[in-house]
C-alpha cells in the first residue's frame, strides 16, 4: 500500500517536474520570438490663448477633464467690444442712408427749399445794390459831403457779400437738381466700406473673445484665473492630445534591422502586464543619436541608438504621458532577437 502511495506521489512530481520545463521552453521560444525595447508614452500638447488681450470673465474647465473639438474652455470680457459694435452699426446705418439719398436724388420739397433760398439771397442781393446806388447818387450830387466814405465802403462790402450768397445758393440749387458727383458718391461709398470693415473686425474680436478646443483632449494645465489680465503671449489652457498616441522606444543598430514601418507591436504596462495594448511602428528615424538618459533597459546601452515610435488605438486612455512601458516586437520568421 505504502509502495503505491509513493508510485503516485512520484508520478505526480514528475508530472510538475515536465509542466514546468514545457511552460519554461514555451516561454523561452516565446522571449526568442519577440523583440523587447523599452520606452515612455509621448503625446502632443497643444497651448491654447486668446487671440486679443482682455479680462478672463469665465474658465469652465479644469485639469483631468476631457473635453471635445469646439467645446467652450473659457471667455474674456467683451463690454469695450460691444460698445464699438452699436457705435460702428449707427455710423453704418447712417452711411447706408447718405447713399440712398445720393442714389434717389432730392425730393421735390427740397427743391423747392433750394429754390426759396435762392430767391431770398437774390433779394438781399435788390436791395443792397439798391442802397449802393442810391449813395453813389448821393455822393455826385452833394460833392461827397452828404455822406461819409466809410458808409459807402459799407454799402459796397453789403453789396459783395449778397453776391456771393446768391452764386452759393445758386450753386446749390443746381447740385440739389443734379445730384451728387460721381466722386461724390464713390466718397460715400469708400466710408461706407470703411465702416463696414471695421464692424467686422469688432464682430470678429468678439467671437474671439471665446476660447474653444481645437481638438479632443485632456486639459493637463489651467494656467490662468478668472479677473487675470491675459494677452495672446500668455497661454490660458496646455492640452494633451488623446489621439495621436505613440510610444516613444530607441532601438540599437544590431535590433533596427527587425523592425520595420507597419510592423505590428504590442505596448504592456507595468500595472497591468496581462493586458497589451496593441501598436503599429509609424516612425523609424533615418538619423542616429545618442541614448538619452531617460531609456529604461535591461542590456548596457549602446553608444548610438534609433528612435522608434509605437503607434496605438487608446479609446479607453490608459496609458498616460510619459508612463514608462514595454513594447514587444514580433521577429520575423528566421530572425532571432540579439543577445
Amino acid at each position: 500500500m505504502n509502495k503505491k502511495v509513493i508510485a503516485i506521489v512520484l508520478v505526480i512530481i514528475a508530472l510538475v517536474v515536465i509542466g514546468f520545463w514545457v511552460w519554461g521552453y514555451k516561454t523561452k521560444n516565446q522571449e526568442d520570438s519577440n523583440l523587447t525595447l523599452y520606452g515612455n508614452v509621448d503625446i502632443r500638447q497643444v497651448s491654447l490663448a486668446f487671440e486679443q488681450s482682455g479680462r478672463i470673465e469665465k474658465l469652465l474647465v479644469q485639469e483631468g477633464d476631457k473635453v471635445k473639438a469646439g467645446q467652450v474652455l473659457a471667455t474674456l470680457n467683451t463690454n469695450a467690444l460691444q460698445i464699438q459694435a452699436k457705435q460702428a452699426q449707427a455710423q453704418l446705418k447712417a452711411q447706408q442712408e447718405a447713399i440712398v439719398k445720393q442714389q434717389v436724388g432730392a425730393r421735390p420739397e427740397e427743391i423747392s427749399q433750394a429754390k426759396a433760398q435762392l430767391a431770398s439771397a437774390q433779394a438781399d442781393l435788390d436791395k443792397a445794390s439798391k442802397n449802393l446806388q442810391r449813395l453813389q447818387i448821393l455822393v455826385s450830387s452833394t460833392d461827397g459831403r452828404a455822406i461819409s466814405q466809410q458808409e459807402l465802403d459799407y454799402a459796397k462790402s453789403n453789396q459783395h457779400s449778397a453776391e456771393a450768397a446768391v452764386r452759393e445758393r445758386q450753386a446749390n440749387l443746381e447740385l440739389v437738381i443734379k445730384g451728387a458727383r460721381q466722386e461724390d458718391r464713390e466718397a460715400t461709398k469708400a466710408q461706407y466700406d470703411a465702416i463696414k470693415a471695421n464692424l467686422d473686425l469688432i464682430n470678429y474680436n468678439l467671437t474671439q473673445a471665446v476660447l474653444k478646443s481645437p481638438v479632443n483632449a485632456v486639459v493637463r494645465a489651467r494656467l490662468q484665473e478668472v479677473g487675470d489680465m491675459t494677452t495672446a503671449q500668455k497661454a490660458v489652457y496646455t492640452l494633451a492630445l488623446t489621439d495621436p498616441k505613440w510610444v516613444r522606444v530607441y532601438a540599437n543598430e544590431k535590433d533596427l534591422s527587425s523592425i520595420h514601418m507597419g510592423g505590428m507591436a504590442q505596448v504592456i504596462r507595468d500595472a497591468d502586464p496581462n493586458q497589451p495594448i496593441n501598436g503599429k511602428i509609424g516612425y523609424i528615424s533615418s538619423v542616429a543619436e545618442f541614448t538619452p538618459k531617460t531609456v529604461q533597459t535591461d542590456e548596457i546601452r549602446t553608444t548610438l541608438v534609433y528612435e522608434v515610435r509605437v503607434y496605438v488605438n487608446d479609446p479607453n486612455d490608459q496609458l498616460k504621458m510619459g508612463q514608462p512601458v514595454t513594447v514587444k516586437v514580433p521577429l520575423v520568421s528566421g530572425e532571432k532577437a540579439h543577445d
